[in-house]
């Protein structure tokens, strides 16, 4: 044997290129021989994916700019010399705060005057009271005030559920600004009439209020037909105010063709007017027998009424001229942040002259839509913001306002959306970029399966599986078979970016192709790391 390997290797050494050419043959054709053992070339790998259950969250995106709120620049209402700057660019303000001051010393005097005036005619009145220091019992004159003050107590016992009542329809959906924005210019006009005539209304009452609240049945009877007087004038606002929302209403009534919508409010607003008008009527006369006694009244009564007269004149142009002094003192309208304080201390003013510049702390997002996403969209709903230039920082917001009309630019119609969000955050500045993601809809706990499983051919949906079903063991997601899956209809729901809802058609636990792959392609991919172990199975059928 040891003989036989020595002539072996004897030969080999003496034909080193025949021996080199016979290895290399023999490599060859194991190598070619091993590859068409393991060649799997032609063949078929599918992703597979198990139907389970979870959330569709759908949304649409867009982008835009961030702006203020509100923004308003800060004028004065009178002219002179700035004495007095409190703020700076970037200073936060609060509602009220004292920005700017004007020279007021002519306003000043003229305060100074107005009480001078006010207390001459006190000491007139004072004289006259004296002199008149015997009481008028007449039966009459107690009797026309007493009903008087009734008559503004049966006022108020009406006018805070009315008020109230205005103000509660104003807040209905159907007669809400955007149902105005809905209908169009004409009737977002008829709410603004009615709205402006609500809140001066609101305001006459408040102050009614707290002078009637110290009024009695023995009150001076100067302060009773003050109060007899002012309530009046508070119901006609009142008054005013109901017809004018009486017209939106009838407004929003023919323009939208839903006479049944606007019974309820039409019946309500009847019921005010009525009641209001029957205040008002008893006011009247009760107003009307009070000058019918004091044109009965005797020479010395008159001259004390006309002294009271003063004195209330007196009052009003005191409290004008404090009015007036208050107009050099420009206050922060609302709280904010100040953007710009162009003005110096010692410039001139008028009321052409911005002093300053303030913002709003909330910011909105104006994004823009085509119009097959704006369909989608309604107010209220939940949106993700996203800053360009913040890239760590994702705010939740709300949409506050959709565009009726859109804008239409090369053929395409594009809408804007307004959304509300807490712009506290300093890094946020208006005119940033912001993306947007707003939440139209949202379901919990469906069965989902992933987008790229659902196929369509001739407008039905439908997915692969393997019928028997393959079984896949140790997390494998990858396989090739002999056998082509079968398609099995479904009924889609709602879908997001990865997943879609299933209706009908598949059980939870059920195993679908997501997609398959060519021998050929993956092994030009690589896609073996794509399929996870990319384990081979070969199941009989």
């Amino acid at each position: 044997m040891k003989e036989r390997i020595n002539k072996i290797k004897l030969y080999l050494l003496s034909h080193k290129v025949a021996s080199v050419i016979i290895l290399i043959v023999v490599l060859l054709l194991g190598y070619w021989g091993y590859g068409k053992i393991t060649d799997t070339t032609g063949e078929v790998r599918y992703m597979m994916a198990k139907v389970a259950r979870g959330n569709i969250v759908s949304s649409v995106a867009g982008s835009g700019q961030v702006s203020a709120l509100n923004q308003i620049d800060i004028k004065p209402d009178v002219s002179g010399t700035i004495t007095y700057i409190g703020v700076e660019p970037g200073d936060e303000v609060t509602s009220g705060k004292l920005l700017f001051s004007i020279d007021s010393k002519t306003a000043q005097k003229a305060v100074r005057d107005a009480e001078i005036n006010l207390q001459n005619a006190k000491l007139s009145l004072q004289k006259l009271q004296i002199q008149n220091s015997n009481e008028n019992t007449n039966a009459d004159k107690t009797e026309v005030y007493s009903d008087g003050f009734n008559a503004v107590s049966t006022a108020f016992l009406d006018l805070p559920s009315t008020l109230s009542g205005v103000k509660d329809l104003l807040s209905e959906t159907n007669l809400s600004d955007g149902a105005a924005r809905q209908s169009g210019n004409t009737a977002i006009n008829y709410r603004d009439m009615a709205e402006s005539a609500y809140y001066a209304a609101e305001r006459a009452y408040n102050k009614n209020k707290k002078n009637f609240s110290v009024l009695s049945y023995n009150s001076e009877p100067k302060d009773i037909e003050a109060s007899i007087n002012e309530t009046y004038n508070t119901t006609q606002l009142l008054a005013g105010a109901i017809k004018s929302l009486n017209d939106y209403v009838n407004y929003l009534a023919e323009d939208t063709g839903q006479y049944d919508n606007f019974t309820a409010y039409q019946d309500t607003l009847s019921e005010y007017t009525n009641t209001i008008n029957s205040d008002s009527s008893t006011l009247l006369v009760a107003k009307t027998d009070i000058q019918d006694y004091k044109d009965l009244l005797p020479t010395n009564d008159i001259d004390l009424e006309s002294a009271l007269i003063t004195v209330t004149q007196k009052e009003n142009a005191l409290i004008d001229a404090k009015q007036d002094l208050a107009d050099y003192y420009i206050r922060a309208p609302f709280a904010g942040i100040m953007a710009s304080v162009p003005v110096i201390k010692g410039d001139n003013a008028s009321s052409g002259t911005t002093l300053g510049t303030v913002i709003t702390k909330e910011r909105v997002a104006t994004i823009s839509l085509n119009e097959i996403d704006i369909a989608r969209v309604q107010l209220g709903q939940k949106v993700t913001l996203t800053f360009d230039a913040i890239t760590d920082l994702i705010l939740a917001g709300k949409v506050a306002e959709i565009d009726s009309i859109g804008t239409v630019s090369s053929g395409v119609v594009n809408y804007n959306v307004k959304i509300s969000f807490d712009g506290s955050n300093e890094r946020i500045k208006p005119g940033m970029t912001v993306g947007a993601d707003i939440i139209t809809e949202t379901k919990e706990n469906v069965l989902i399966v992933p987008g790229s499983a659902i196929k369509t051919l001739n407008d039905e949906n439908f997915v692969q599986v393997f019928n028997p079903e393959i079984y896949l063991t140790n997390g494998n997601q990858g396989i090739t078979s002999d056998r082509t899956p079968e398609q099995k209809k479904v009924v889609v729901g709602a879908s997001d970016d990865t997943n879609v809802e299933i209706l009908s058609g598949l059980k939870e636990g059920e195993q679908i192709v997501t997609r398959a792959i060519s021998g050929a392609a993956a092994m030009t991919n690589g896609s073996g790391s794509d399929l996870g172990s990319g384990v081979r199975v070969r199941q009989p059928f």
